[in-house]
């Protein structure tokens, strides 16, 4: 299927609306994946806004297909709490569209809004509708990367939340720095692929809204919704590779065994229990693996799978709402980590730990969780990526700061060869 897929992301260039959904061929944990890839493009209709009930309204109405985002920040309407910090990207806080163009590979079929075709007829259908398109040339510029946070900074914050940890404020908090880029042009589509090229990844995604491209490689799910069924995936517990086997495996079973990781999963595991309960028949909510170990290209993580029953009639916004932001990302108590979070965060985290995804006609849904990921406004020519760590009682500034250095290397690597 590589013919069809360059082909479908060249279209990219020439559409506002575009979202390419991409498994890299990469196992989910526990495989709760139903699509290999999806590409939607072309808009007939949207919904840009902050409200989840008209999102629901807006899918309801006609049972639509979206794709789309939400933002981290509407946080601020869900909870009592606000984003004063930099907000160098600008994306809106909720944007869906019906796309015209809905292709998937599904049990290793070709589907073209939703009919079963084969390659080369879905090639010829395509090429009738947009002929050979030519990628723009993109005149790059050098991008010069800043961090948002020093590392004097960066320690000073870590100490302060440490402080609030030993005095009961919170258990954990995931803290996370941005790196940024002013006055850039960059080619989003080649460094995408470099980025799945050096961290293939089971959720990465690539999207051009507008203005608002993203580029994202990220190994976690936030929530599925497969008929009754709702799947949560929590990531917690980072470990470099090593290209020699044995170190490899010794770095994968210190990562299994390690007390300090096990604490935070089972903390955010907790706390995904308790987000999915809101929304479940009682009783159902279940662990169906604790400290699942995966092997990607560049780092073992910790993921464990809570799983549930919705009750029934209930809104897919509202299974949404209870559970965003995922706890991957905030720590515990939730509302007072994202408190915390915007008092020693320098920048507004918008679209990174946010979720990407789409929504089918019946209100099933999957969304990953925006994490690995570069987010780039092309009208204002601004670049950021972010990285964080999980910081408990147990944490030690150095190890916490060198997680997200490692988080965000891989990003790095992809501009510098773009």
């Amino acid at each position: 299927m590589t013919n069809i897929k360059e082909y479908i992301l060249s279209i990219s260039a020439v559409e506002k609306a575009f979202v390419f959904l991409d498994s890299c061929n990469q196992p989910a944990a526990l495989d709760y994946n139903v699509y290999d890839w999806m590409a939607a493009w072309g808009e007939k209709s949207g919904y840009i806004g902050d409200s989840f009930d008209d999102l629901y309204t807006f899918q309801s109405i006609e049972k639509k297909w979206l794709f789309g985002y939400f933002s981290y920040d509407l946080k601020n309407k869900i909870e009592d709490l606000s984003s004063k910090n930099i907000d160098g990207v600008g994306a809106h806080d909720m944007c869906f569209f019906e796309p015209i163009h809905l292709v998937y590979i599904k049990d290793g079929l070709l589907y073209y809004n939703q009919k079963l075709i084969e390659e080369v007829h879905l090639l010829a259908v395509l090429k009738y509708i947009y002929g050979e398109i030519k990628l723009p040339i993109i005149q790059t510029n050098k991008v010069s990367i800043q961090p948002r946070i020093s590392k004097d900074e960066y320690i000073n914050a870590f100490n302060s939340i440490i402080k609030h940890i030993v005095d009961g404020d919170i258990y954990e908090i995931n803290f996370c720095m941005e790196y940024f880029a002013e006055n850039v042009s960059i080619d989003t589509l080649k460094i995408w692929k470099n980025l799945i090229d050096l961290s293939p990844t089971p959720y990465a995604a690539y999207i051009k809204l507008d203005d608002i491209y993203v580029m994202c490689a990220s190994p976690e799910r936030f929530i599925t919704k497969q008929s009754q069924k709702m799947i949560a995936q929590p990531i917690k517990g980072t470990s470099k590779r090593a290209e020699d086997h044995n170190i490899d495996e010794q770095l994968k079973y210190n990562l299994k065994h390690n007390q300090k990781e096990r604490s935070e999963n089972v903390m955010i595991v907790d706390l995904m229990r308790n987000d999915l309960a809101k929304s479940s028949v009682v009783s159902s909510v279940a662990v169906e693996e604790l400290f699942g170990i995966y092997t990607f290209k560049t780092v073992h993580q910790m993921i464990s799978t809570v799983t549930s029953q919705s009750l029934p009639g209930i809104k897919f916004t509202d299974i949404i709402k209870n559970a965003f932001p995922m706890g991957s990302m905030t720590g515990c108590p939730k509302i007072r980590a994202m408190q915390l979070i915007e008092d020693f965060e320098q920048s507004q985290r918008g679209l990174f730990s946010g979720a990407i995804g789409y929504i089918t006609p019946e209100a099933d849904f999957d969304f990953n969780v925006v994490i690995r990921s570069l987010i780039y406004n092309s009208t204002k020519q601004y670049l950021s990526y972010q990285a964080g760590s999980a910081i408990t009682y147990k944490s030690q500034v150095n190890d916490e700061y060198e997680e997200c250095i490692l988080k965000a290397e891989t990003m790095k690597k992809a501009l510098v060869e773009n």
